[in-house]
């Protein structure tokens, strides 16, 4: 199984992965790892990233979940995945069984609370609506609700990707 965590800036996707990971043992990536230095640069300037600005990146993260698939790993992959063509490139050429979505949903002022907490992250608060507009809702994914405490939210995560 590989879990797919999306949703806007400050949903807890990082967060949510690390308490999988702790629950299942399963390999992890940090999406944002994999962005180069100019499209950190753009977003702490808080100026949005375009399609050209992400497809490296995604086909970076593509090749990070078509790795663990072909090791017969699990793995948990954070992700914004707004866009469904952004999901699409991900997961080309993957079984739809290998994979799953999982759709962080947090209320907007929530979301803004946690980026006014929020420290050490060159995500520029300023984008959160900029995120949210260009949010496509996905097709294919499991929502879970991203407010209360992390190991809860990732016990229902890990308990609807089991349930699928």
């Amino acid at each position: 199984m590989i879990a797919i965590l999306m949703g806007v800036t400050a949903s807890g996707k990082t967060t949510i992965a690390l308490e999988l990971k702790k629950l299942t043992g399963w390999e992890y990536a940090e999406g944002d790892d994999y962005h180069s230095e100019a499209n950190r640069a753009k977003m702490h300037a808080g100026i949005p990233l375009t399609d050209e600005d992400r497809a490296p990146w995604l086909a970076s993260l593509h090749e990070v979940l078509e790795g663990w698939h072909k090791a017969g790993k699990s793995g948990v992959l954070t992700c914004s995945a707004l866009k469904q063509a952004y999901r699409d490139a991900l997961v080309g050429g993957l079984l739809p069984d290998v994979w799953r979505f999982v759709l962080l949903q947090v209320p907007v002022e929530e979301l803004k609370r946690r980026l006014e907490h929020r420290a050490g992250h060159y995500m520029n608060p300023n984008l959160l609506q900029s995120q949210i507009q260009t949010l496509e809702e996905p097709r294919d994914a499991i929502r879970v609700d991203a407010t209360g405490e992390p190991q809860e939210i990732a016990e229902r995560v890990l308990q609807q990707l089991q349930g699928v």
